[in-house]
């Protein structure tokens, strides 16, 4: 089943089942994986995976965690979360080096 989620005026999309496996998995839940959106020096990168067209937002929580949010903008504008996950060091320091 999916959960529609508004924060700060986005509309923000995820599989129920999914968000639950990724918050005990990766200690993240999808709620605050939607902060990152947020941050003005979010980057965007490539995370397409087989055909599916994918990126991954690396940016910072209110909570000030560096995360890796992989999702797609669907119908309506709406950015469906796929995972997410605290960003690697290399992640890190690209996240660091875009800014």
């Amino acid at each position: 089943m999916d959960v529609i989620y508004l924060h700060r005026g986005l509309r923000f999309v995820w599989n129920a089942e999914k968000a639950r496996t990724n918050s005990v998995k990766h200690a993240v839940t999808f709620e605050e994986a939607c902060e990152v959106f947020f941050d003005p020096l979010y980057l965007s990168v490539d995370a397409t995976e087989g055909d599916e067209m994918r990126e991954a937002a690396i940016g910072v929580t209110i909570a000030r965690r560096l995360l890796v949010v992989v999702h797609l903008v669907v119908e309506g504008n709406s950015i469906r979360i796929i995972s997410a996950r605290t960003a690697t060091s290399q992640e890190r320091r690209q996240y660091e080096d875009d800014i």
